[in-house]
């Protein structure tokens, strides 16, 4: 592999949106930051002073939901894991994302503006060498049904992916999927979040998903899509999860080196496989990036079909 260096933005560049869960009004900046800072997240907007929380796995308090990071005087931000995609996905190593409220925009419930705002910023290397956890063992955590396992892989990150509903119009779908930020703005990015029309309505009636609409989720009820513009891939269920893990498994704090598979997860089981991963210091060690090895090209392959399962959106109960 050739000579790498880390990488942040040039300038800042600002989203504003509404929360999927207040449907309130949110502005979210991304912004240059030094070498080996990797992804901080300032609180804005608050009575007092600003806080800031770096994006890492010891800062999830909480994945039933969303991704949410906090610390100990509370939750500091939710639905972090779409902008933490984007990021890790265009192959940005530090950043700052200031946030006025309490979530992250859910923009069209792709990670599609986020990307297009790093555009808008620009990336640019920085003095120092690209460093890399690469996976030395297999980590594997079962919760249920759900499994999810981190094992070594010889090019880069691949993730491979597969979802299993009873409803019939979403079924089995399967993706395994090399990173690279040309793969990722082509298949991933523009993946939207998805559920059900019976769990958006008791997610409303519970005081949730408040700023969910068809203008920024997939929604299904047990025939057809009601979304009237249709999907942007076949598979875009899987693509949205796919998505997921990108942004949930960019909390170990530095670029993954391995392959990450999982079968019916979510935020939950992706945070749980990565907490495992780290706790056990024989399964990985860093690396630069002279020593590390990437794929020459990205790679997809889907599958899909229709096995029995549990629906749940997206952003809800942490069950595919």
């Amino acid at each position: 592999m050739k000579f790498s260096r880390q990488t942040t933005l040039r300038s800042q560049a600002t989203v504003t949106g509404v929360g999927v869960h207040s449907g309130q009004p949110v502005n979210l900046t991304l912004g240059p930051a030094p070498v080996d800072a990797g992804f901080v997240f300032v609180r804005t907007g608050l009575e007092g002073a600003d806080r800031e929380i770096q994006a890492t796995a010891d800062g999830v308090i909480a994945t039933d939901f969303a991704t949410v990071l906090g610390d100990r005087e509370g939750p500091l931000v939710s639905t972090a894991e779409h902008v933490l995609a984007a990021l890790r996905g265009m192959g940005v190593d530090n950043a700052i994302i200031e946030v006025d409220g309490p979530e992250v925009p859910i923009m069209d419930g792709s990670a599609a503006a986020f990307v297009a705002a790093i555009d808008q910023a620009g990336i640019v290397t920085q003095p120092a060498v690209r460093r890399f956890i690469q996976v030395l063992k297999p980590v594997q955590v079962k919760m249920g049904e759900s499994v999810g396992e981190l094992r070594p892989f010889a090019g880069g990150f691949r993730a491979e992916v597969e979802i299993d509903f009873t409803n019939p119009v979403i079924g089995r779908q399967s993706l395994s999927f090399d990173l690279s930020p040309e793969g990722f703005r082509r298949d991933i990015a523009r993946a939207r979040t998805f559920g059900c029309v019976a769990d958006t309505a008791r997610l409303w009636s519970a005081g949730f998903a408040l700023g969910a609409s068809f203008e920024n989720t997939v929604v299904f009820d047990e025939t057809r899509l009601l979304n009237p513009e249709g999907l942007r891939y076949a598979d875009e269920c899987v693509r949205h999860k796919v998505l997921d893990v990108i942004g949930d498994l960019s909390l170990a704090g530095l670029p993954l080196l391995g392959i990450y598979r999982s079968k019916r997860g979510g935020h939950k089981l992706n945070n749980a496989v990565l907490r495992a991963f780290l706790a056990d210091r024989s399964a990985w060690r860093v690396v630069e990036a002279e020593t590390a090895r990437r794929p020459s090209r990205s790679h997809v392959e889907a599958g899909a079909g229709t096995v029995g399962g549990l629906i749940a959106p997206a952003y809800g109960p942490d069950v595919s």
